[in-house]
This record gives C-alpha cells, structure tokens and sequence, in this order.
C-alpha cells in the first residue's frame, strides 16, 4: 500500500502561546461544574472548592445556587441544541456527498477528505450515525433510513458471500488513488454489488463492526416496522453466532474473519459488549430464546474482564484463553455500562475519568490546538498518554483529547444518572462543543475541510481527536472531522442510550 499523505499540517506556533491554569475553567460549563487537575470533571467534585462535607447552607443560598444551575443548565441545553442541528447537518452532507455517483443506496462518508482515506465508508460509523439521526426525533428519521437501506444493501449485495456479511468499510464515491489508479464507482458498482474498500484492505468483518450495524438496523426495525430492517439484523446476528465462537477458555466470541476469510484468534471485550447488547435486541423483537443463550455466552466473557481490584475491565485476549493487559482501553468502560447498566462495573466509568483524562490547550510539544482554546476530555488507551508513536511521519501529542471517546464517556455518565454524573456529563459536552466550534479548520485556521472535494460548513462536525493520537492498538486518530465522534456528541446530548432499545 502506498503511504498516505500527511492528513493535516499542524498549525504554525504562536510566538507566546496562551497558557491557562490546570484549574481554569472555560465559558459554558453548567453550574458546579470544574475542571481538575486532569482536565475533567467527575462525580463528587462538584462544589468541592466551596464547602465542606458538613456545610450546611442556609435556605436562600441554597435556593439561589438551585435557581443559579437551573440557569446555566438551560443554557447549556440551548448550546446543545444549535450544535445538534449542525452535528446532524454535518452527517446529512457526509451521507450525500457524491449525488451523482449515488442515486439510490448510500453510506456515508467516515472522515473529512483531509484524512486520506477518500470515500472510505466504515461500518461502525453509519451505524453510530443512524442512532444519531433516530436520537435526533422525527426530523432525522429520513436519514436514518437512509443510511439503514445503506447496510441493508450492503449485506445483500457482497460482491463475494453471500451470507448477510457487512465488510470493514465500503467506497461511496469516486476517486484516484496514490498509485495513479482510478476507483469511478459510487457505493454501487457496474455489477450491482456493494463497492467493497479493497485499495486499502477494508476487506474483513468484525464482530463489533457487525454487531453495531445489527443494533442500528434493530432501532430503526422498531422506529418503522420496517421488515428489511429486522431480517438484516437477523442475518448480522446468526452470521456472528455461526462464525465466530471462540474455542478457547475464556468463550464468548472472536472478533471475526480478515479479508481473506480466514477467522481470527481474538476476542474483544468491547466486541462483545456489543453482542450482549444486539442478542438482547433481537431476543425482544423476535421472542426467540436462542438468543438468549447467544447473549449469555458473549456476557460470560465480558464478566470474565472485569478486574474487581482496580474497577475496570481488561481489552480482552489475543488467544481466547489467556487475558491480554495491555493496552486498557475507554471503550469497554463506557459501553459495559450503557449495554449491562449493572453497579458491581459502574466503577469502570471513574477509573476512565481519573487514568484517562487528557486536556490539550497548545503546550503540548505536538499539539494542533491554537492559542486560546483548551479542549479536556479523555483519550483512548492508557498507552495513548505515554506513547511515542509516529502517523505518516507525524508524532503524536501525548494530551490529546479523544473527542468520540469524550462524547462516549459523557453519554454513560449521563445514563448512570446521578447529579454529579449529569453535571460532569455536562462538563464533557461543553468540551466537545468547543472541539466542533474551533477546531475543524483544513490546513490554516480559516480554512475549511472537505468532503468529495467540496467545503464542509464551519462549526459543523466534530473531529475524531483534538491533536494526533495513538490508540495503543497499531492506529491513531486525526484532527480531522469524523461521522462516528459527531454521532456520538449527537447521543450524549440527546441524553439516549444506543445499546438499549428504544431510540
């Protein structure tokens, strides 16, 4: 494979970068709500500053401290709204970027063309955007749909299987690639089959990616009584339950099969999350038992993650039978709790709030960051903190902010339910607000990003990072606009939960 170009030049440095204190806070945070040191606020630390654990306020301060939040959760929900309708309008473009090449089916577009990756449609992300869009109400059912008889058409037209299979990513438009070489097809090629992402080897099928599709299309089955909707989903759920059980001791199921159709040895905790979240949905619209016992073999794995010492859970194995401890990931964290919701894991929420908490503000030796905004959040991995890797030449900024992983983080939070979490999860949205407002200019400040070489609208999507990060998993993230991190800003602000059914 060719090398990719560099996705973004890093801004040019200020002569005197601006540098807020580690306690600073920025405009639009509710009430209540600071930063800590690491950037991020989480349960029990609201109000820590201002009185003791036996303060006592007298009736009219604390009247005047709950007439005092109701005001800036008002206007944080007002914030929230207007970036809502431009994340929405951002994956309403992504979607229909190539008109001419995509007359009937479509996905949408993952990454602003500023990656590299050109038309690169991934799975995951168009499932992310459909929950987005029936989160949004009546105004994003068109969408959803859109993008659900997307996958539908997906699963039924591979170019090579014919067994309900969706692969890593598919080509939604056309484009030259490195080498020279001309891909003309939209996202249906001459031959009627789905245009599959061959130049860059998105050729395999994973569970996870599999699994959020099946989510998605069980959604919009139960949004539209769509019948397409449920038979995909059906076909997703079966497809994983008859190709990926894993053999070995830990069970559950393996990630899936690479583009060579040969299985893999992997089992991912976040992977199977999503099958106890997918076997669930199906097991209630279908009645069908079988389903259960699909959903109890993928959550006895999930169980057997769970480091009780330290209150988080494990990524997963490299084998199926020896757990791997390196590197940790936010994922499993957040999603255990929004597909399980059960308080012996709710811990898993604060350890990712205290040993992944980033904040980038432009002092960092690789940060893209322009003086005067700091963005805090979380990021990937616990590896993403200390790693010393390079993308395409281009080290990465150890503080930068994941911002889908923020939004993910906020998302569960706010599910978990409790005042503080509410108040933190607020906390976390105003930080992703300012990531979408300032952060997701092209080359130059002022310059915009692009999608099938047109302009995107300022202000519009959220970018995947806040500077370049590494996962810990062999890939890294960009300052680059991004369907799956405004999809799930979209979610969190909405206050829904895309692993239980009823968006």
């Amino acid at each position: 494979m060719a090398d990719l170009p560099d996705p973004l030049s890093r801004p040019a440095p200020v002569a005197e970068p601006h540098r807020l204190t580690r306690r600073a806070v920025l405009g639009g945070l509710s009430a209540g709500a600071a930063l800590t040191a690491a950037g991020v606020l989480w349960p029990g630390m609201a109000g820590a500053a201002s009185s003791g654990p036996d303060a006592t306020p007298d009736a009219g301060s604390a009247a005047a401290d709950l007439q005092s939040e109701a005001g800036a959760q008002a206007r944080s929900a007002a914030c929230d709204r207007d970036a809502v309708r431009r994340g929405l309008g951002f994956l309403q473009t992504m979607t229909d970027a190539y008109p001419a090449s995509n007359p009937g089916p479509r996905l949408a577009q993952s990454y602003a063309d500023e990656l590299g990756l050109f038309s690169s449609a991934f799975v995951y992300d168009n499932a992310l955007a459909i929950c987005a869009a029936l989160a949004a109400g009546p105004s994003g059912l068109s969408l959803a749909r859109t993008l659900g008889d997307g996958l539908v058409f997906a699963a039924a037209n591979d170019p090579d299987y014919s067994d309900g299979r969706l692969r890593q990513a598919y080509n939604v438009g056309p484009y030259t690639f490195y080498d020279g070489n001309r891909s003309p097809a939209g996202f249906v090629r001459a031959d009627g089959k789905a245009n599959v992402g061959w130049q860059f080897g998105f050729l395999g099928t994973a569970v996870g990616d599999m699994a959020w599709a099946g989510i998605a299309l069980a959604q919009l089955y139960r949004r539209t009584k769509a019948p397409a909707y449920l038979a995909t989903a059906l076909r997703i759920g079966r497809w994983i339950t008859r190709t990926t059980l894993n053999p070995g001791a830990l069970g559950g199921f393996s990630i899936g099969v690479d583009g060579g159709n040969v299985s893999k040895p992997n089992v991912s905790t976040e992977h199977n999350i999503d099958c106890v979240a997918l076997f669930g949905m199906l097991r209630t619209l279908t009645g069908d038992a079988a389903w259960t016992a699909a959903q109890r073999r993928a959550r006895g794995f999930v169980d057997k993650m769970w480091n009780a010492t330290d209150g988080f859970f494990w990524t997963g194995s490299n084998d199926g039978t020896t757990i791997n401890q390196s590197p940790r990931p936010l994922d499993p964290q957040t999603w255990s709790w929004l597909a399980l919701r059960d308080r012996r894991y709710a811990r898993a929420l604060d350890w990712a709030g205290r040993e992944l908490a980033v904040t980038d503000n432009g002092t960092g030796p690789n940060s893209e960051v322009l003086e005067g905004v700091s963005v805090s959040g979380v990021t990937f991995s616990d590896t993403s903190r200390t790693s010393t890797a390079q993308y395409n030449g281009r080290p990465v900024e150890q503080s930068g902010v994941w911002l889908e992983g923020t939004a993910q983080q906020a998302t569960s939070l706010a599910d978990r339910g409790g005042g503080a979490d509410r108040r933190a999860a607020d906390a976390l949205l105003a930080q992703v607000r300012t990531a979408q407002d300032r952060l997701g200019f092209g080359t130059a400040p002022g310059t915009p990003q692009h999608v099938g070489g047109a302009d995107l609208p300022a202000g519009g999507g959220v970018v995947a990072a806040t500077s370049l990060i590494d996962t810990g998993f062999n890939f890294g993230y960009f300052r680059v606009q991004h369907v799956g991190a405004t999809s799930w800003y979209v979610m969190a602000a909405r206050r829904v939960n895309p692993l239980r059914l009823g968006l």
